[in-house]
């Protein structure tokens, strides 16, 4: 993951020291890993829709078994690289070349475009039904 972080921050042109953040000041993270807590979050919220529709339990991860959000955090991670990280820095450029721009709105702003343009909650369904071997004869 570090190396797709790397990548990602290469590819927008943006300074990358690397993940860091402190969840007692997370406003004293820099833009980018800003933009990525932000934007876990709006995926995160989107698996939590996905794994509700599918009647599954939060609680019961496989990665994240500690959380009494377990599964809907390691159905957001299963987007992290194609998803969360692009996005995140997508608009961390924008807001890093603007400093007029406003990080969180604009992320709820531009998530909420990329939520529908990419179906992210069905796909996000989908994996959900893959993952527990659900057969909904086709339905969706």
């Amino acid at each position: 993951m570090k190396e797709t972080y790397r990548i990602t921050a290469d590819r927008y042109d943006i300074p990358w020291e690397g993940r860091r953040y402190n969840r007692d000041r997370p406003d004293d993270a820099d833009i980018p890993n800003q933009a990525i807590n932000h934007t876990a979050t709006f995926v995160e919220c989107a698996a939590d829709i996905a794994v509700a529709s599918v009647g599954a339990l939060p609680p019961l991860g496989f990665i994240h078994e500690d959380s009494s959000n377990a599964f809907t955090l390691d159905i957001a991670d299963l987007f992290r690289a194609e998803f969360t990280i692009p996005l995140a820095f997508r608009v961390a450029k924008m807001a890093l070349d603007d400093k007029q721009i406003p990080l969180e709105r604009a992320l709820r702003k531009e998530a909420a475009k990329e939520f529908r343009r990419a179906k992210l909650i069905p796909k996000m369904i989908d994996r959900v039904k893959e993952l527990l071997h659900v057969d909904d004869g086709g339905c969706n």
